[in-house]
């Protein structure tokens, strides 16, 4: 067996037990009144728990097309387990209200699979749910600070590779007004969001100069679409990869730190992956 599978089990077996222990320490669904048939009622969740966990990492692989795997990054791992966590929690909480419904209260008269039932075995689980990602960030966060920095270095390694665009003439960005601003995309660094106005930060004859617009972002962002090397790296900043200085990322932020004015710009989380992929192409033709 190969170890990544052996860890998944692993995982899950930690998990499931975290779960169910739980359980038989507050003794939910009138376990207190079972007496020694809690025992095997709480070893049948267990197996459920375990089936259902192994069917929620089947599901992310094959349909979600998301395997589990420490060399995607970060952002990765942590996108995942939120797939995970929001598949998984309301499959469980539906196993086990069937199990109760079936087995463990089935014969109790007047006893109905109800909403209520399945919203109270929902909320239990999603709260062991929680507490179990909490356990497993803390115990993997050295492993997390690993991916974490070698995704830097490979990232870093890559900001080495990309060459500094050949001078192509000047475009020209214009506003909603009659204001316009005149530059070699190559002198571009990048451009900053300001409420109604956009900030553009270019060289001019070798030192930083500033030039507003009015105009939004969106605006700016489709006139620099011809060139792939200016992404949007968040909500409020486009950036030209070509003059990153170099790549910053820990558990809390991801930057672009400039050249020329060491500038930090901030990465989101939900456009890193766009600004992996520029990264990626030719840099020798992508301006």
């Amino acid at each position: 067996m190969e170890q990544g599978r052996k860890q998944t089990i692993s995982t899950r077996v930690i998990s499931v037990t975290f779960a169910v222990v739980a359980i038989a320490v507050f003794k939910p669904f009138g376990l207190d009144t079972w007496s020694w048939l809690a025992y095997i009622h709480l070893a049948a969740m267990w197996a459920i728990g375990f089936l259902i966990c192994m069917i929620t990492d089947a599901i992310l692989k094959y349909v979600v097309r998301k395997p589990r795997s420490f060399d995607k990054g970060v952002g990765y791992i942590i996108h995942r387990n939120l797939w995970f966590q929001f598949i998984n929690t309301p499959l469980v909480a539906l196993g086990v209200c069937l199990y109760r419904y079936v087995i463990m209260e089935g014969r109790v008269e007047g006893n109905q699979l109800s909403l209520v039932n399945y919203l109270e075995t929902l909320v239990i689980f999603a709260f062991c749910s929680f507490a179990i990602g909490l356990y497993w960030r803390f115990k993997l966060r050295s492993k997390f600070l690993e991916v974490e920095l070698e995704e830097t270095r490979l990232l870093n390694e890559q900001l080495k590779s990309i060459q500094q665009p050949i001078p192509v003439g000047g475009f020209t960005l214009t506003g909603t007004t009659n204001e316009s601003v005149t530059l070699n995309v190559s002198d571009l660094l990048y451009v900053e969001t300001v409420g109604n106005y956009v900030k553009v930060y270019h060289l001019c004859d070798g030192k930083v100069r500033t030039d507003m617009l009015r105009a939004t972002s969106k605006q700016i962002e489709e006139e620099l679409q011809p060139y792939p090397m200016i992404v949007r790296c968040h909500r409020a900043f486009l950036v030209n990869l070509g003059q990153v200085e170099q790549f910053f990322s820990n558990s809390h932020a991801v930057q672009l730190v400039m050249k020329h004015c060491s500038d930090a710009i901030p990465v989101s989380r939900s456009n890193i992956a766009g600004v992996k992929d520029a990264m990626k192409k030719n840099p020798a033709t992508a301006l």
